[in-house]
């Protein structure tokens, strides 16, 4: 870049640079500041709730791509700072600078350089790696204030997301951190800690064994029966993450007793409905995945009579979605071999259920039209598979009591024959002792 070109670029900046420096200000504030996790300017600049508020309810989210500014992501190149400049300045008084520097010799523009090189140092933003570390350190810190660590798991909450940065957390030694807090005394720390569990393994086997590996399960389990809605559906939500599609956390999750705990859950008409549909829709989950491998799971879900109940009742719900989803779970449980339709038939009432809900859909207001059209085809592919599975069980039975009955008639004719020859011997010695 010859004279005028660095000439420019300096008025340009120059132009900027109090603008700049508060910026640069602020960030070398944040990076004194640990627990504010320095990289995220929008993060430390809001409330912990305006933090979550980027969160999705349902634990899926999304982090809003509209940033403060080009100094939200710093400038990666001197010309890229001088674009920025140039599409921000006015052409007249662009003029002016440039007439006023180039009046500076060339000491002064090196000096204006070195602080304009500085001053883009301290608005770089870190990568997410360093941003996890500063976080974790954070964590690690004993001393910490709540306020802080909770921001700081707040902050691990977002950059967990990616699965490259989730894969990272392990050797950043950030699980063990996470999972320690775990057992931490306030339940909103608990809480994120689980959130943060259930993010990090969402469809990672790695991350799913990696935090396996640590024991978490038992831990997370007894959280689903906190008196804390928030734990509880936080808890249930990292199990599910971390047994979905994974033979070993299945393995663990059963050894646990954790059919029942589905049960449990489904059965209990005065818990929050949240855990209810996370429940039912794990119970679906799981069950896909053992007809998957038509039958080759290791672990199977629990389907006594009573745990399909469970689940049947759900439908009697006045919450559209619940209903959805207990009518999905009822439908991959009707395919399971070890499911028997008489239990369905009999016991859950499945029949009365299914004619109930088709007369409530009668009802249902126009806006959901859609929504109906939807759960009387669900319905329709139940009732098929329902009477399908109940029709081999008929059949099953008929020819079970063909061959009790085979059995039975043989073993009369058994006996008959027995009969037979003790009295044709009885007769013969009558015979001989008249003789």
């Amino acid at each position: 870049m010859g004279k005028s070109g660095t000439t420019l670029v300096v008025c340009l900046l120059l132009s900027f640079y109090p603008l700049a420096a508060v910026g640069g200000s602020a960030t070398a504030e944040d990076r004194a500041n640990k627990s504010s996790t320095p990289g995220f300017l929008w993060s430390t600049a809001k409330e912990k709730s305006d933090l979550l508020a980027a969160i999705d309810t349902d634990d899926d989210y999304a982090v809003d791509g509209d940033a403060s500014g080009e100094f939200a992501g710093g400038f990666s190149s001197l010309e890229g700072m001088l674009q920025w400049a140039i599409g921000h300045s006015d052409p007249e008084k662009l003029k002016d600078k440039a007439n006023d520097a180039q009046r500076l010799s060339p000491a002064e523009l090196n000096k204006r350089q070195l602080e304009i090189k500085e001053l883009m140092e301290k608005l770089k933003m870190p990568s997410d790696a360093e941003l996890m570390k500063i976080a974790i350190n954070d964590l690690n810190n004993s001393s910490i204030s709540l306020e802080d660590r909770q921001r700081a798991l707040n902050e691990l909450l977002i950059l967990v997301e990616p699965i490259d940065n989730a894969n990272d957390l392990d050797k950043l030694g950030g699980l063990v951190v996470v999972v320690r807090e775990l057992v931490n005394p306030e339940p909103e720390i608990r809480t994120t800690s689980a959130w943060i569990i259930g993010k990090a393994s969402q469809n990672n086997a790695l991350v799913q064994n990696q935090i396996l590996g640590l024991g978490v399960m038992t831990r997370l389990m007894k959280m689903v029966k906190s008196s804390s809605t928030e734990e509880a559906i936080k808890a249930l939500f990292a199990i599910s993450s971390l047994i979905r599609n994974n033979e070993n956390g299945q393995e663990l999750f059963f050894s646990e007793n954790g059919s029942l705990m589905l049960q449990d859950i489904m059965s209990n008409i005065s818990i929050d409905i949240r855990l209810q549909k996370k429940a039912v829709l794990l119970v679906a989950d799981l069950v896909d995945y053992q007809l998957e491998r038509a039958g080759g799971a290791k672990h199977a879900v629990v389907t006594d009579r009573l745990f399909l109940k469970a689940v049947v009742d759900l439908t009697s719900s006045n919450d559209l979605d619940l209903q959805e989803k207990a009518l999905l779970a009822i439908k991959s449980l009707l395919q399971l071999p070890s499911t028997d339709a008489l239990d369905f038939k009999n016991f859950c009432d499945l029949e009365k259920v299914l004619e109930r809900l088709k007369d409530q859909l009668g009802k249902i207001k126009k806006e959901d039209d859609y929504y109906a059209e939807e759960i009387k085809s669900l319905m329709r592919e139940i009732r098929i598979i329902f009477h399908r599975k109940l029709d081999k069980s008929y059949f099953e039975i008929n020819i079970k009591i063909l061959i009790m009955q085979n059995f039975i008639m043989k073993e009369i004719r058994s006996k008959l024959n027995l009969v037979q020859t003790l009295f044709e011997s009885y007769s013969d010695l009558i015979r001989f002792d008249f003789k």
